[in-house]
């Protein structure tokens, strides 16, 4: 397909932003609703690096659709920006999973279109977290080793990671100097996801998503394709009970 020269300048403008920045502002985003072909082009540069271009209302977006795109955040780069010196794998499997908890909270069902709550407060964040943990520990060792090779997560490694911390609040006398808290873990995965821009903080240690974190979840996160089933995996055996009273 031909395009013209001044739409090719154009998309690749706008791809030089997104590339660049990550982000792109609300004239650009009518831009790419309303021009069919700078949204095929910015679509198809997108796809030339393992991207897809996101868009809200407000704003268009570069997201990584694989480890291989030049743009995807590495765990060595997590790792060097938020965790602690000595960070592990463990860290990062517990970050990713403490993620993917915040998520499902803001969603009734594992494949709703929209936010079933406004916020959520970290000491609720934090709650939630460990009733996951205490369904992943109802697993026998040998079926986490099946379900850790089905979904590539390290269950076992995420239940010992999350056990080993204190759930204290980092205030506490009583806490140690050499265990990190709970409260004190997630506070770093705020501050991630905040970095991201995919949660804001609305005060009284209270998260939101944002209309991106909005978009990427009813885009990707809710897709088997995409998530592998891992929501389901993680939020089923609520259904199970819910089928059961049924």
């Amino acid at each position: 397909m031909h395009y013209a020269e001044q739409t090719v300048l154009k998309a690749f403008q706008i791809y030089t932003k997104l590339a660049r920045d990550g982000v792109a502002d609300k004239e650009t985003v009518q831009q790419y609703r309303a021009d069919d072909e700078i949204r095929g082009l910015l679509d198809a540069f997108g796809r030339e690096v393992d991207c897809v271009v996101v868009g809200t209302s407000e704003q268009l977006f570069l997201v990584p659709e694989t480890r291989l795109s030049p743009f995807h955040v590495s765990n060595d780069w997590i790792k060097r920006r938020y965790l602690k010196s000595g960070a592990t794998n463990g860290d990062i499997y517990l970050l990713y999973f403490s993620t993917i908890i915040l998520f499902g909270t803001f969603y009734d069902t594992y494949q709703s279109q929209e936010p079933t709550r406004q916020f959520l407060r970290l000491d609720e964040w934090v709650r939630l977290i460990q009733e996951r943990i205490d369904q992943l520990k109802t697993h026998e060792e040998e079926e986490l080793k099946q379900l850790e090779k089905e979904f590539s997560y390290n269950w076992s490694l995420i239940i010992e990671k999350w056990e080993d911390m204190d759930d204290i609040k980092e205030t506490s006398k009583k806490q140690s100097g050499n265990t990190i808290s709970r409260f004190s873990f997630m506070d770093t995965v705020k501050r991630f996801l905040v970095d991201q821009e995919l949660v804001q903080e609305i005060g009284n240690d209270e998260l939101a998503l944002t209309e991106k974190a909005k978009t990427i979840v009813q885009r990707y996160f809710m897709e088997v394709e995409y998530n592998k089933g891992i929501f389901e995996f993680i939020y089923g055996f609520e259904r199970d009970v819910e089928n059961a009273i049924d």
